[in-house]
């Protein structure tokens, strides 16, 4: 990647150091420097971290951001930028999908930040376009505060390093120290030391406020896997029908006086 290779380059030397002597503080070889910085190789997850950490990046900021003299970071929320993101990839260095099941809900919340808990979570992989880029992370739901989606439903939602980018009437996995993990629609969007406010499309439920120093992760949901397929579509009642006329002679009356 391009972004990679000039920003590993630019941010080295901003540093005043040499090749070999970044190849020493990384513990690799120079000829690998050597390599990344003219766009010939790629370093792989493990260092890729190591290296943002280094710089006090995050990974998305190095690979994606073209960083320069005018580089300034984005506003980010104070949860985004506190530790990068655990993952596990395949043998090949694909990233997996982790699914949380509801069991394991409890415990995501001590271990997301763990390697080892995120490794030894379910992973699968599918072969979709709109999962091609970005991390992802599948969460089982329970409960019906998001009908018509039903309890047991798998959600497949993409990190959001960003919270900034959460867009009212979206809908996100949150997760927060008080109420763990949730599936959401957004009533707002996110600002510093403001309340995000969560919506469930069960109108049974009410809206709730959480505080943004309470939230952990935001995962922005992309698809779903349910294996309750939906019922028929009832057939027409006589109260429905006159309701459908009702409607169609307001309609007409309206556009008779326009």
């Amino acid at each position: 990647m391009a972004n990679i290779s000039s920003n590993l380059k630019y941010l080295r030397k901003k540093k005043g150091l040499t090749q070999q002597q970044f190849a020493d503080i990384m513990e690799i070889k120079r000829s690998l420097i050597g390599a990344y910085e003219e766009d010939r190789a790629e370093p792989k997850y493990d260092l890729l971290k190591k290296i943002a950490e280094y710089f006090e990046l995050t990974i998305d900021e190095f690979i994606n951001e073209n960083i320069n003299d005018n580089w300034k970071p984005k506003p980010k929320s104070q949860g985004s930028n506190l530790r990068i993101l655990s993952i596990s990839v395949d043998k090949d260095e694909n990233e997996n999908i982790e699914l949380v099941p509801v069991k394991a809900s409890a415990g995501y919340l001590n271990g997301l930040s763990d390697p080892e808990y995120i490794k030894d979570l379910p992973k699968f992989h599918l072969p979709l376009p709109f999962l091609r880029n970005g991390t992802f992370r599948a969460f089982e739901i329970m409960g019906d505060s998001m009908l018509p989606i039903q309890p047991g439903s798998i959600i497949l939602a993409e990190y959001l390093d960003n919270w900034h980018d959460v867009k009212a009437g979206d809908t996100y996995i949150v997760i927060s120290r008080n109420e763990g993990i949730v599936y959401k629609r957004a009533g707002n969007k996110f600002r510093e030391n403001k309340e995000l406010k969560l919506v469930s499309d069960n109108k049974a439920y009410d809206p709730y406020n959480i505080s943004s120093e309470d939230i952990l992760e935001i995962w922005k949901a992309k698809a779903f896997i349910s294996s309750a397929l939906p019922d028929p579509t009832p057939e027409p009642t006589i109260e429905t029908l006159t309701h459908m006329m009702s409607q169609m002679q307001k309609s007409i009356s309206q556009l008779n006086k326009n």
